[in-house]
């Protein structure tokens, strides 16, 4: 009688053992602005794909502050706000320092805190509205759900690969 409870046990701890496993071996994320995408990758696997937002004039690399304007380049995801206006949030480590020398002899400010990020606090359920839409300053938006799970499986030093 007490077989099959086993099995069912067994089956829900291998279930859960991949989930944890495949937290703990992302190597980097990948973001294609012009699909709207951003996946969570082992190597050439995708371990998580998620629609995005981006910012209010998302072609192009990000020039200077207020452009609303989504870097590209490759950048490292370097620290994370639990306390977030955005539900929370993950930094990407833009500008870098071709970003700042371009920003500089254009006499421009290059901006900063782009991030990834969940909805606007207390505004979370408008996410599957907000989401059909660019809304950012530049930052790459997903729904607080998703953004959970970002945040349990990107550590902080994980490169960031963002593609026009």
């Amino acid at each position: 009688m007490h077989r099959p409870f086993h099995w069912l046990a067994l089956a829900l701890l291998v279930f859960f053992s991949a989930g944890t496993a495949a937290a703990q071996s992302v190597s980097h994320v990948l973001v294609n602005k012009s699909e709207r995408r951003m996946q969570i990758m082992d190597g050439e696997t995708v371990v998580k794909t998620y629609s995005i937002a981006l910012g209010g004039s998302p072609e192009g690399h990000k020039q200077k502050e207020g452009d609303e304007r989504t870097p590209e380049g490759t950048y490292t995801l370097d620290w994370r706000n639990p306390g977030s206006g955005y539900h929370r949030s993950i930094h990407v480590s833009y500008p870098n320092e071709a970003d700042t020398a371009r920003a500089a002899a254009a006499g421009e400010d290059p901006g900063g805190m782009i991030m990834i990020h969940g909805q606007r606090n207390y505004l979370g359920w408008l996410s599957p509205l907000t989401q059909w839409f660019d809304w950012t300053n530049g930052c790459i938006a997903v729904s607080n759900a998703e953004m959970d799970e970002i945040w349990d499986l990107v550590k902080n030093g994980t490169p960031i690969e963002i593609r026009p």
